[in-house]
């Protein structure tokens, strides 16, 4: 019985030893520098906290680049939703082709995005000179910011919706078309509820990289205060300025609504999983 129980401590400590490394490593990288920010950021009071995000200039950054995430998340979810659908549900020349490069966005440096869009929409381009005879502006301007977050996060949703598509069976879908359902109705009442929790766990990783952009942003959007000036090239503008408590009361707030989604998106999932065992 000592022997059994000994040959367990000893398989129990290299396990122990993986978690504990595991742990310490998060700690390290993400739970440290995030502990550290905030103390920083709340160092120098509420009211000096308050008065740094409510300043117009931060005030409006932060509404910017929450309203373009939320716009970008929108158009984000019904496209890349139904991306992951023609890729799984259609054969067509070139597939593998596009499905390799719906990934091409996480390896393209976001400055080379944004040069690539400036390229294509800006006013000395040939689209962008026709779009401006007919009063669309795109780049240096709040469209051209949803359309640099929008390629980079293009991927997000689509990864994240097309294993459930590959895994779904179809006999429920077949049967709703058997009983005289269309298409459309069919997807709504039978396909959407089970893609629901991976178009909304793709949706929460694209809006919390959203919340983030800068590289491709501002390329596109120009840093025009009260217009096109998003938090984090807000956030450099005051590190540049010297105002460092600035800085980090706008950074604490993009930091804290990025935890926001992931927590809230975390209890839905644990809801899920829990009224799916049940």
């Amino acid at each position: 019985m000592e022997a059994g129980a000994s040959a367990a401590r000893r398989r129990a400590r290299p396990e122990l030893a993986l978690r504990g490394a595991g742990l310490t490593y998060l700690g390290i990288m993400v739970v440290l520098p995030i502990v550290a920010m905030a103390w920083q950021a709340a160092r120098p009071g509420p009211a000096a906290f308050w008065a740094a995000i409510t300043e117009p200039y931060a005030w409006h950054a932060l509404k910017l680049t929450l309203t373009t995430a939320f716009v970008m998340v929108f158009v984000g979810a019904v496209t890349g939703t139904a991306t992951a659908w023609v890729l799984v549900r259609y054969e067509f020349p070139g597939r593998g082709l596009v499905n390799a490069l719906i990934d091409l966005p996480f390896a393209v440096p976001t400055v080379v995005t944004g040069l690539m869009l400036v390229a294509l929409y800006g006013p000395d381009s040939v689209l962008g000179a026709i779009m401006a005879r007919g009063g669309w502006k795109v780049i240096y301007d709040q469209p051209g910011i949803i359309l640099a977050l929008l390629f980079v996060t293009y991927p997000f949703v689509i990864r994240s919706v097309q294993p459930v598509l590959l895994a779904m069976d179809r006999a429920e879908e077949e049967a709703a078309a058997t009983l005289g359902a269309g298409p459309f109705t069919t997807f709504l009442r039978v396909t959407l509820p089970t893609l629901w929790p991976s178009i909304l766990t793709g949706s929460a990783l694209a809006f919390s990289r959203a919340l983030g952009e800068y590289g491709s942003v501002v390329m596109v959007a120009g840093n025009q205060p009260l217009l096109t000036r998003t938090a984090p090239i807000h956030i450099f503008g005051e590190i540049e300025s010297g105002n460092r408590d600035g800085a980090l009361a706008v950074s604490a707030v993009l930091l804290a609504a990025s935890l926001l989604v992931l927590v809230i998106l975390h209890a839905l999932q644990r809801r899920g999983e829990e009224r799916d065992a049940s």
